[in-house]
């Protein structure tokens, strides 16, 4: 069994659906990824007696998943995008013009790919293993603000991730590709499954 060792390289997607694909588009960078928690909810095994013994059982399903996913924190584009705000309006401030993000009613976070880089380690040898959430809705990010000390205090960004079922036959709700023995390839496929253009 390989040891998880690091977390890294979390993209975002756009969620579409059609002719029984999951397709995905418009994509960036979430931010640096510092820590990735999935939680799974399984119902228990439901198992049927018969002379005295258990003679079948059916393994209990999932009932819900959540993630929690802290990153450095995201750029005001990202947070947009992910969020589903309003388009930035542009107001003057002291005769300069600053763009403004409305955090309100008009809010509508899209469906989205979420996916990620797990760093493993197997009898000494690191391999980098890409890996997508099929469909989540990314909840507003919990935020911690304290005063600057003599020391820096880091302070990152928790974001909720409720993880949902894709709409294929099989409701697929986690993608795990092949270990790969760079972070670049690991990466490369990611970002080709996530359909990520960056310029």
């Amino acid at each position: 069994m390989a040891v998880t060792i690091g977390f890294s390289e979390p993209y975002v997607a756009k969620y579409s659906f059609s002719g029984g694909n999951v397709t995905y588009s418009g994509g960036m960078k979430l931010g640096r990824g510092v820590s990735m928690t999935i939680e799974a909810n399984i119902a228990e095994d439901n198992d049927f007696f018969a002379d005295d013994v258990v003679a079948e059982s059916e393994t209990g399903a999932v009932t819900s998943l959540n993630g929690t996913m802290t990153i450095d924190g995201m750029e005001e584009e990202v947070a947009a995008f992910v969020l589903g705000l309003p388009e930035a309006t542009q107001e003057e401030i002291n005769e300069e013009q600053v763009d403004v993000y409305d955090y309100d009613d008009r809010m509508n976070p899209p469906y989205l790919g979420l996916g990620g880089l797990r760093m493993v380690q197997m009898n000494g040898v690191k391999y980098w293993e890409p890996w997508v959430l099929t469909k989540v809705k990314i909840s507003i990010p919990n935020e911690e603000m304290n005063t600057k000390e003599d020391q820096i205090d880091w302070q990152t960004q928790e974001i909720p991730v409720p993880i949902l079922r894709d709409d294929t036959a099989n409701r697929r709700w986690k993608r795990v590709f092949a270990r790969q023995t760079t972070k670049a390839a690991a990466l490369n496929i990611l970002k080709g499954y996530l359909k990520i253009v960056e310029a």
